[in-house]
């Protein structure tokens, strides 16, 4: 009964409303009640007359500047408010609606219809209910209206009394947030996150902790990342969303370990209270039991229209084996050249009908465009034809396109990329026993290392150990590191405690002469710092000074302001190089004792 009043209600609302815009006035309103609004309700006079002056009351008008013109509810024996000249307790009042009436219903139809200037001046008003601010910012997201779902959201979080706002508006501050990401309004975001923290409700607090947390790991932020998870904790200690943070948290840091032992704590902690639904409760049970299991699904899983097709792909890579012979040949020089086959090119011309996307040969890893809108086609394709991934070509552009969409996950490595590591990994090992140089530049060599460039990367959080040592024979194969790789070896092996074989490869020669990279360079200090070499280890630091002079400053900075990374590789010697570097090494100078109040120490003095 309760479904069909909703139904009846709003569509008497909707018609209601148009009346009433006719000319914002109530007899007219009541014109229509009588006529097409008892249609509406089934022919019912009586319930058409009752609800009609009630949403009268409700309604904001244009021409009083968005305001109400409530009617006096009238005593039982004080003639009715539909103008029927009865008394009340003989007309309206001696109605029953079948439910209840929101209070804000047409203030939230209102919001749907507005457009243009009439939208904002309404929402400037101020007087819009924050109920119908969420309603309606949600309704129009829904709908795909995701500008005006954030006209009106922005309205519903700009309140100067954050104590109005519904207990029911995490989902539309999450919404708003993630449109903010999706149209690229980085400082709109950041500015809403500042302000929840600073002065919103508790409960909204905890979740903008969380996706603070969640924002610094998608950014490989992860001392910041570890600093919002701590304030989280601390904000809601009991929210069962703390658990499948920290497990992130702990896989990005590279503690596999540790993320089981705390999704076991927090399994026994959140099971005893028993207010958990029973589909929180199994998250919470199959989190425990393999965190980066269970992450991996419920990533698969929640890209809706893929997961079907990237659940087939997993058991695809899951039953791939052995991996055919490549044709290499030696050029006079000695150096070793690979030349795709003719049963290679037919396969990837198969496959390149499905994919359509070409990849950037300009690009160490990228596309001419985002091949994720046609995944739906390729990957049932290539799903469905085994045998394509006998070309290198094809691994080339998949294991790209995975590592652009799943590459900074941990939990992703073993589901996609360890299986297709594997394959390549025996091409390489082809490659090896051949012997030879192997340049970037010649015949088809830039396919297969830019396939391992992918893989390193597709590795590099979720499976360390295996990607420093793909990357380590890359860079003996090829000596002039056009991958790049050599910064990401030394960072790896800084993670390990291996500190005197980066030291050992951060002096090796750069290709061409060139000088040595920040991150190399910072890397060697480090790693000196650690041995207590300390003289070197201030030579270094002079060197990384004279090659960006806000490197040490950033790094040492407490809470420094993001600097946004336009490019895919920062300009030598900016801040947005420093900002990268500091990204994705401060936790290693964080752990390691003493050294960021050393680096301080010597930031003064030089």
């Amino acid at each position: 009964m309760l479904a069909m009043w909703v139904e009846q209600l709003l569509g008497y609302a909707g018609g209601a409303l148009a009346a009433i815009r006719d000319d914002e006035h109530y007899p007219s309103l009541m014109a229509w009640a009588r006529g097409e609004g008892a249609r509406r309700l089934g022919g019912n006079l009586a319930l058409a007359q009752a609800l009609a002056p009630e949403l009268w009351n409700q309604t904001p008008l244009e021409r009083l500047d968005f305001a109400c013109e409530p009617l006096a509810r009238p005593g039982r024996n004080e003639p009715c408010w539909c103008d029927s000249g009865r008394k009340t307790k003989h007309c309206c009042g001696d109605v029953t609606l079948p439910g209840p009436v929101p209070e804000h219903l047409m203030w939230m139809l209102s919001l749907r219809e507005w457009k243009g200037d009439t939208l904002k001046a309404a929402l400037d008003s101020g007087r819009a209910p924050a109920q119908s601010l969420l309603e309606a910012g949600l309704i129009a997201a829904e709908s795909g209206q995701r500008g005006r779902a954030q006209q009106i959201l922005e309205t519903l979080f700009d309140a100067a009394d954050w104590s109005g706002l519904p207990e029911q508006a995490e989902p539309a501050f999450e919404l708003l947030i993630d449109i903010y990401q999706e149209r690229g309004f980085h400082r709109k975001k950041a500015a809403l996150l500042d302000a929840i923290l600073d002065q919103g409700p508790l409960f909204l607090r905890g979740v903008a902790l969380e996706r603070l947390c969640l924002m610094h790991l998608d950014s490989d932020d992860l001392a910041s990342a570890r600093e919002a998870f701590v304030r989280a904790q601390q904000t809601l200690p009991d929210s069962p969303t703390l658990a499948y943070i920290e497990a992130m948290l702990l896989l990005h840091e590279g503690h596999p370990d540790e993320a089981g032992e705390r999704a076991r704590f927090w399994f026994r902690r959140l099971a005893r209270r028993g207010d958990l639904d029973p589909d929180q409760l199994q998250f919470l049970a199959d989190l425990a039991d393999n965190p980066g299991a269970t992450l991996a699904e419920q990533m698969v899983n929640s890209e809706e229209a893929l997961a079907e097709p990237l659940i087939s792909l997993q058991a695809l890579l899951e039953a791939l084996s052995g991996a055919p012979r490549l044709t290499f040949r030696h050029a006079e020089d000695g150096s070793l050249e690979y030349h795709s086959s003719a049963r290679e090119d037919t396969l990837f011309a198969a496959w390149q009908s499905a994919f359509k996307v070409e990849v950037d040969e300009d690009a160490a890893l990228g596309f001419k465009e985002d091949p994720w809108p046609y995944a739906g086609e390729w990957l049932g394709e290539v799903c469905a034809h085994p045998e394509w991934l006998d070309s290198p070509e094809v691994v080339q552009a998949l294991t790209m396109a995975l590592a652009s969409r799943f590459g900074s996950l941990p939990w992703m490595a073993e589901s996609f990329f360890e299986p297709l590591a594997i394959r390549f990994e025996r091409w390489l090992s082809q490659l090896e026993q051949e012997g030879g140089r192997f340049a970037w530049d010649e015949a088809d060599n830039a396919l297969l290392l830019r396939t391992g460039l992918a893989l390193v990367v597709g590795m590099e959080r979720g499976a360390r150990r295996r990607s420093r040592q793909l990357a380590e024979r890359l860079l003996v194969l090829d000596e002039q590191d056009s991958l790049g790789l050599r910064e990401l070896v030394l960072d790896q092996l800084l993670r390990e405690g291996r500190d005197e074989e980066a030291v050992t490869l951060s002096y090796q020669r750069e290709p061409n002469d060139e000088g040595p990279l920040l991150g190399v360079l910072m890397g060697r200090v480090l790693a000196l710092y650690r041995l207590e070499r300390l003289d070197e280890a201030l030579d270094s630091l002079r060197a990384v000074h004279a090659l960006n002079s806000q490197a040490i400053a950033m790094m040492c900075a407490d809470n420094p302001r993001p600097v946004p990374l336009a490019l895919e590789v920062p300009e030598p010697g900016t801040k947005a190089e420093a900002w990268q570097y500091r990204a994705l090494m401060r936790d290693q100078w964080a752990t390691t004792q003493g050294a960021l109040a050393w680096l301080a120490e010597q930031r003064r003095d030089l």
